[in-house]
């Protein structure tokens, strides 16, 4: 039987409430014993406890909105509207207490917990034929590493790993889930996870219109390209383990760029477009629509949308990633929309002015959704929620697409020393987008075109500048353009400081720790180093 994944809002409520689980992180616990007596029975209820594993990636205190509050506190984007939680994070000035980093590992947890009841789950249903179970066990590796990814390498420390549990474990079920001695051993139960999943799921290719958005064999192999890489930082061995596993994504999960387009602007632009959800360069993503998916896309959307549509104003890019890009780079227009760009917005073209914006520029890329319809009537845009106050459209949020596993190759050959076969990968990505290829890349050509590819997506600039010791661009101070008349396109405008120098240091490598998480583990838990 198929799972329509875009329906599996439904399905999942339905999981949860057969399930009886709360909305607590603690609820790793809960290993599917409430509901082995009466659950895993048919293959219909093997779908509805898979369905239940994907629900958390559209929360707002997920890849909604709120994961995204820790990567705002690197150099390429600001909170843009005050928001004093926010802030707060961006300056490293946090308890871990904070709803918007709090709720993140809450929720991050949760879903850990569904995928832990499908392992536990899958061997004891009955109903279900082989090929069902199989993929089922590899979503659920898929779904548990994945969560268990974002958080240990954003709360995991070198000196201190974060908590995890499973099924496979004896003593499951009836101990708090143990914290691991270093990120080192989460990472490696990330790839264990990841191995496993790949053996099991397949790939893209193979899935027919209502099973897009389930995890694949390419998804997998990416994040464990991306694993090594964090891996890496600590353990120099990781980096010969990437290569030949991001050929393996091209060739046989059928990975590619998005080239052919007319020219090289629309070669790049084509990747934020809803018709290519699905194109060749998608690894994974938040599966989005009308009625839910992520909302990031209204969030960075200028504050009340220009009385048209209520757009949130936050993440705003600052002039550091602006001038980031060399002069002839299409990507730059592509990614931010500066005073007096044109765009197309509710199927008319205006030119970009702002009130809301802090820095005087917005993230353009996940706009597109917004070019439909009439701005006499908005209503008759139909790739966007009309509710303004949870803003998804039926634009996908990419959490990982194929130009980063071509910049992760790149980067593991030069770490290696081999700096001349770096280029192919890197060049590709460069002739994408009409720019010259370069010979003989550095890790300084490395870092720059990670950055200008990626700008302003969930790849996690923070973490890269984290990983790679760039303490300094962290703690610079940031600027952006301060017009004359915010309401004019054409005004004229002066660089300044938004946001002054911070004090991030490598004592602070990893995110505090809620303190109540950790008084409620009676002594089983340690707050972050540093914190």
């Amino acid at each position: 039987m198929k799972l329509n994944i875009k329906y599996i809002f439904t399905a999942a409520v339905l999981a949860l409430s057969m399930t009886g689980c709360s909305d607590e992180w603690v609820d790793t616990k809960p290993n599917g014993e409430p509901t082995t007596a009466f659950f895993w029975k048919s293959e219909d209820d093997v779908n509805k406890a898979v369905a239940a594993m994907y629900v958390p990636m559209s929360y707002e205190s997920t890849w909604g909105r709120n994961l995204f509050w820790m990567q705002n506190a690197s150099d390429d984007v600001v909170t843009g509207r005050v928001r004093a939680e926010s802030d707060n994070i961006k300056n490293f000035n946090i308890t871990g207490r904070e709803s918007s980093i709090a709720g993140c590992w809450t929720d991050l947890y949760f879903m850990m917990n569904k995928a832990n009841q499908v392992i536990a789950g899958i061997p004891a249903s009955s109903g279900v034929s082989e090929e069902v179970k199989n993929r089922a066990l590899g979503e659920a590796y898929f779904i548990r590493a994945f969560s268990h990814f974002w958080i240990a390498y954003s709360w995991g420390h070198k000196d201190q790993g974060v908590p995890f549990d499973g099924p496979e474990s004896a003593e499951y079920g009836t101990r708090i889930p143990p914290q691991l001695p270093s990120v080192m051993d989460n990472y490696a139960q990330i790839v264990s996870d990841l191995q496993k999943a790949a053996d099991l799921l397949p790939l893209f290719s193979a899935y027919g219109s209502a099973d897009q958005g389930r995890a694949h064999k390419a998804a997998a192999w990416g994040y464990l390209v991306k694993t090594y890489a964090y891996m890496a930082q600590y353990d120099a061995t990781k980096w010969a383990l990437i290569p030949d596993l991001c050929d393996k994504i091209k060739t046989e999960g059928g990975r590619a760029l998005i080239t052919g387009q007319g020219s090289a602007k629309e070669n790049y632009q084509a990747v934020f477009t809803v018709a290519n959800n699905w194109g060749p360069e998608y690894i994974w993503s938040v599966n989005s629509g009308i009625q839910g998916g992520s909302i990031f896309p209204g969030v960075s959307l200028e504050n009340k949308g220009w009385g048209i549509f209520n757009g949130w104003g936050y993440f705003q890019p600052t002039e550091e990633l602006y001038d980031a890009y060399e002069a002839t780079d299409p990507r730059r227009e592509v990614t931010i929309l500066k005073f007096g760009d044109k765009f197309t917005y509710f199927g008319v073209e205006r030119s970009y002015y702002s009130t809301n914006s802090l820095s005087g520029f917005q993230i353009r890329k996940y706009m597109e959704p917004y070019s439909y319809g009439s701005d006499e009537n908005p209503g008759t845009n139909l790739m966007i929620n009309q509710n303004g106050d949870g803003p998804s459209t039926r634009l996908n949020l990419p959490l990982m697409r194929y130009a980063e596993i071509l910049l992760f190759k790149a980067e593991a050959l030069i770490q290696q020393g081999k700096n001349t076969e770096a280029a192919a990968p890197l060049n590709e990505i460069r002739a994408r987008v009409g720019l010259a290829p370069i010979q003989n890349p550095t890790m300084a050509t490395l870092k720059h075109e990670r950055r200008v590819e990626l700008a302003c997506e969930w790849t996690d600039r923070l973490a890269d500048l984290k990983r790679w010791g760039d303490y300094d661009q962290i703690n610079a101070p940031l600027h952006g353009r301060i017009h004359t008349n915010k309401t004019d396109p054409a005004s004229a405008y002066e660089v300044k400081v938004i946001w002054p120098a911070r004090n991030f240091s490598a004592s602070k490598l990893a995110w505090p720790i809620n303190p109540d998480e950790v008084s409620r583990s009676n002594g089983a838990y340690k707050q972050t180093p540093g914190w």
